[in-house]
């Protein structure tokens, strides 16, 4: 079997081929869609014409052929939906009725779920007879109680789609699949993890089950992120909207703020260079929201075994890892200097009590291992068959 696993952006379009083992046979990424599109296929990225989504699927198509990886060769293409409201908990092939569902879940998600379901059209158009399935970032939050996803509105507003639902799903299940193969031993059972990149949250996994995330309603939530605020109180935001406008608010809030607001960078690396007394403010905010939030979670898990980070500076950065588990020292953590450097799977010290891992992000992978469990289920099974 072959699977194409497609995480469709608003302007970009990145395709992973996975083989039955779940091996990556390759990868494709399409950016700038709609403006100066340029296509990356192993090498450097070199310009391309991709005016739109389907232009952008035909030159990623193309690219695989050109790898040996020709269109019919495919078993199945599996997609990453970022918003499945509280519906859709669970992966599913692609059908008209999906479609629709996705299709009404984009209130709540206008910045992701259309961006999604073009590259679900895109290969609809082109590869017509090829089966799809969808993978959904807000599923693996499905198990978080009411207590903890019910903001405290009135009732005709949580019917209308406010709650909490947490994001960066796809990211956490891998993590609690892989977390066990790395440690050689079961999930811990009241699990801390930092998925941190340019967009970042935390999640309370208790029993391999997630109690409560930091992210709500939005990916906006929670903690200080690359160019989105986080937490900010709703009359700031009430705020804001007036004297900027909705669009104008909503641009600053999700685009302008961030570690970019307080550094003037939004990537940590670059903050890094930078050297500046704001640079490492925005890059001390991050570390200290990321701990007090992480903090707060313990108590949706009565306590603390494992604290695990994942994402682009959760896996690379051991300055920000150092500076969080400093702010979680309370607990008992504490690192392992040089395995902290050096980035190993395991970072906690000998004399830690609570153990401390990194866990390389996997969403593509999980992506397609979903894909991968639905066809081998077959047509006309009910998802809880054995």
């Amino acid at each position: 079997m072959r699977i194409l696993v497609v995480n469709a952006g608003s302007s970009s379009i990145k395709a992973m081929v996975f083989d039955e083992g779940l091996s990556a046979l390759a990868s494709v990424s399409v950016a700038e869609i709609g403006g100066k599109a340029t296509i990356r296929a192993g090498g450097a990225a070199v310009p391309c014409a991709a005016p739109d989504h389907h232009a952008a699927m035909a030159a990623i198509l193309q690219a695989l052929a050109g790898q040996g990886i020709a269109p019919e060769s495919l078993t199945a293409a599996a997609h990453r939906i970022v918003h499945g409201g509280a519906a859709l908990v669970a992966p599913e092939r692609v059908t008209p009725d999906l479609i629709a569902r996705i299709e009404a879940c984009i209130p709540i998600a206008p910045l992701h779920n259309p961006a999604n379901l073009a590259g679900i059209r895109a290969l609809q158009a082109i590869v017509p007879a090829l089966p799809q399935y969808a993978s959904f970032d807000t599923a693996f939050h499905a198990t978080i109680p009411p207590v903890a996803h019910r903001y405290a509105l009135p009732a005709a507003e949580e019917a209308r789609g406010l709650r909490r639902y947490g994001f960066h799903g796809l990211s956490y299940a891998s993590l609690v699949a892989h977390l066990p193969m790395l440690a050689e031993a079961p999930l811990p059972r009241r699990l801390l993890a930092f998925h941190l990149g340019n967009g970042a949250s935390a999640t309370a996994i208790l029993d391999g089950r997630s109690v409560a995330s930091t992210m709500g309603y939005s990916p906006l939530a929670g903690l200080v992120m690359g160019t989105r605020t986080g937490d900010i109180d709703g009359n700031a935001v009430l705020k804001m909207a007036e004297d900027h406008g909705i669009d104008g608010a909503a641009r600053i809030l999700n685009r302008e703020s961030g570690l970019k607001a307080l550094g003037g960078q939004s990537d940590m690396r670059a903050l890094k260079a930078a050297g500046t007394a704001e640079a490492a403010f925005a890059i001390d905010h991050f570390c200290y929201w990321a701990a007090r939030h992480g903090a707060s979670l313990m108590a949706a898990m009565a306590g603390l075994d494992a604290i695990a980070f994942t994402g682009g500076i959760g896996e690379n950065d051991a300055d920000a890892r150092r500076a969080i588990i400093g702010h979680l020292a309370f607990t008992g953590a504490e690192l392992d200097p040089e395995a902290n450097a050096l980035g190993a799977s395991a970072i906690h010290s000998a004399t830690s009590s609570v153990a401390v891992w990194i866990v390389p992000a996997q969403e593509e992978r999980q992506i397609a291992q979903e894909a991968l469990g639905l066809i081998r289920k077959g047509p006309g099974r009910a998802e809880g068959d054995a």
